[in-house]
């Protein structure tokens, strides 16, 4: 796997390719066609959620709980087409990427191994984003990291490119009410005279503030209503009044043998991570403090028996340091017993001085697996931290293997 800088490119090693774009909050992710001249050929170009598939190229819908992506079958692409252009841009109506890192990752379509990934420099006032190319060079292909952002949202992309806004493509005319097309411009105008579009990366007038509360779809909520319950892929952020939460916060994590069957011990850790995804620390039993301080372990629980937390993890979210960009919090089996052997697992989050519960995952769904991710913190470019839940199952009996599957999970 190779992680792209802004104009890097890799080759790619498969036919068919997918390219995920993922972020804390819910995206819009197109992909457009484009020929020798630099455009589009026809409106019929532009592969987006309404009209997701063109020669070669589809998009798949996550639906909210996993990433868009675009799918692009390099021998079912036309000749003339050079390349494919990958954008996103965040769902909720006047969102721009200020606090929002969006992660392209590339994967062999059928397999779903990784060839690439590419974050893009910090964006702010950005409403849509060229994330990478799928580029057919000397009878290969390529992808290439782009990161080029835009202020006027993806219709300013699809301007650039030589797509028709002023009216949806014919695909998207059947009257069911879905969501405003992304592509169709914000209010509509009357019929005048085409106005020429602003070049894509001139200043614009910055966008109407957001609504305080997120809208619904997008997935994501704050503390302001007190505690909240998470599903599967759903994430918090941890604002309270309008401000970040930078207190002392504790994750207690929480499990039962399943069907009175025998004591199981299963052991809490808290992998944290750099900005590049780059592994820093562990705490776990084995290792009750790092960082200085700033992450502490309440110690082994050997049976999971009992009422309450089997084990807890302290965090000083204002202690710790800025290197420290996500962490994940991860539950192992080392006995081998297996997560359809337990039941009732969850982790709920705590302010440490009041022990106030501010939100809660509870666990639905096992699988024969030594290891789960159960939720994550990602710190934003705004200081601010978002938890997501993840329920994910893993084949790891420690936290040290771990390591490179919540670092992709990030």
């Amino acid at each position: 796997m190779t992680a792209m800088t802004p104009g890097s490119n890799v080759p790619l090693s498969a036919p068919r390719v997918a390219v995920e774009v993922s972020a804390p909050v819910r995206l819009d992710v197109s992909g457009l066609l484009i020929a020798a001249n630099g455009k589009v050929r026809s409106d019929d170009d532009f592969v987006f959620y309404n009209q997701p598939s063109g020669p070669g190229v589809t998009h798949r819908s996550g639906g909210g709980a996993s990433p868009d992506a675009i799918t692009v079958d390099t021998a079912a692409v036309p000749a003339d087409i050079e390349k494919i252009v990958v954008t996103a841009s965040p769902d909720a109506a006047g969102a721009t990427f200020a606090g929002t890192e969006p992660t392209a990752t590339v994967r062999d379509a059928d397999t779903g191994a990784v060839i690439a990934t590419f974050t893009p420099p910090q964006l702010s006032t950005e409403t849509a984003v060229v994330v990478v190319e799928i580029y057919r060079r000397a009878g290969a292909w390529k992808a290439r990291a782009v990161g080029q952002g835009y202020a006027n949202g993806l219709a300013g992309i699809a301007t650039d490119f030589g797509v028709s806004v002023d009216e949806a493509p014919a695909a998207a005319a059947t009257p069911q009410a879905p969501p405003a097309p992304t592509m169709a411009p914000p209010p509509p105008v009357p019929s005048v005279a085409p106005q020429p579009p602003a070049p894509s990366l001139a200043p614009q007038p910055p966008a109407p503030p957001a609504p305080p509360a997120a809208p619904p779809g997008s997935g994501k909520i704050n503390l302001d209503k007190g505690r909240v319950n998470l599903q599967k892929n759903q994430t918090v952020s941890l604002v309270k009044g309008g401000k970040p939460l930078l207190a002392t916060v504790r994750m207690g994590l929480g499990w039962e043998p399943a069907y009175r069957g025998k004591d199981i011990d299963l052991d809490a850790s808290v992998i944290a991570y750099g900005p590049q995804r780059n592994h820093i620390e562990s705490c776990y039993f084995g290792r009750l403090t790092i960082l200085n301080g700033a992450i502490q372990h309440s110690g082994d629980n050997l049976t999971g028996e009992g009422a309450g937390d089997d084990e807890a993890i302290t965090v000083h979210l204002g202690g710790l340091p800025p290197e420290v960009t996500g962490l994940v919090f991860t539950v192992n089996s080392f006995s081998g017993q297996k997560f359809n052997q337990v039941a009732k697992a969850y982790c709920r989050l705590m302010d440490a001085t009041t022990g106030e519960e501010l939100v809660r995952f509870d666990l639905t769904g096992a699988e024969p697996r030594t290891g789960v991710m159960m939720a994550k913190f990602v710190r934003q470019f705004s200081g601010e931290w978002e938890m997501t839940a993840l329920g994910e199952f893993v084949d790891s009996r420690t936290v040290k293997g771990m390591v490179k599957p919540a670092a992709k999970a990030l």
